[in-house]
């Protein structure tokens, strides 16, 4: 007999329904669905930047509707979830710490794929979660190909995760293109827990800084990011800030 998945509360934010929930909660729900084999369950940390492009392109926010827990990982969605929740939010689910409680709450009970990144960031990556989780069962690990995948791609990254045996499958292959693939594969993967987690990889292997916690808990990351990719994140902040406070003003009007 399958373990019973209990759902959390949800909030609807530009039409995304986001998890009222925490990391406690939010571990208990992946483990939950580990155990289970009985459909694929995909998990996204969601923030501003996803919403906005949801609500912002048809396609995207298709893809999106496929996800089973959308997680609210960014401070705006908590605050904006806090003016009618109770209890309020205490913190954002963010994707790397999330990440990194689920690996140390299945240590030892389930394994774990890492999808993205490069071949030495996937090296650097395991030897660096192999020193913080002993008994870590890494069941694999793919660095696709960088560009336009060749044909077959997908089907390949599929059969490779499903004879691994991965109960967790970490997506790091960068928004939107990870939300995009795992919507567009949910049918043919394995079942296993899906989680779409961005930049977590480079942080986890110590290529790229975080922000401090007191950034994070103002919800000031984003500011700390673009003064340290300012050629990068430059342009995808200005638009999908913006796009999310143009689509957040408009609803609040229309009411």
């Amino acid at each position: 007999m399958e373990p019973e998945l209990k759902t959390p509360e949800i909030c609807e934010i530009l039409g995304s329904r986001v998890a009222v929930t925490d990391y406690a909660e939010a571990v208990a729900i992946a483990r939950t669905c580990a155990a289970r084999h009985d459909r694929v369950f995909a998990i996204e940390a969601a923030n501003t930047h996803v919403l906005a492009l949801a609500r912002h392109d048809v396609g995207f926010g298709r893809a999106m509707a496929k996800f089973d827990l959308l997680l609210p990982d960014g401070m705006p969605l908590v605050w904006l979830i806090n003016r009618h929740a109770k209890p309020p939010l205490r913190d954002r689910v963010y994707g790397p710490t999330l990440m990194l409680r689920c690996l140390a709450a299945t240590e030892g009970e389930h394994s774990h794929f890492l999808l993205g990144g490069s071949e030495e960031l996937l090296q650097t990556l395991q030897l660096k979660l192999r020193e913080t989780f002993p008994k870590l069962q890494i069941a694999g690990a793919y660095s696709p190909p960088f560009g336009p995948w060749p044909e077959g791609e997908d089907a390949a990254i599929a059969d490779r995760i499903a004879k691994s045996g991965a109960r967790f499958v970490w997506v790091g292959l960068g928004c939107p293109k990870q939300e995009l693939w795992i919507a567009r594969n949910k049918e043919r993967l394995p079942n296993a827990v899906f989680v779409g987690i961005g930049a977590a990889f480079a942080f986890h292997a110590g290529r790229v800084r975080q922000a401090p916690a007191w950034m994070q808990n103002s919800g000031l990351e984003w500011c700390f990011r673009l003064l340290t990719e300012p050629r990068r994140l430059f342009g995808r902040y200005v638009r999908y800030n913006s796009l999310f406070l143009y689509y957040l003003l408009r609803e609040r009007l229309s009411r």
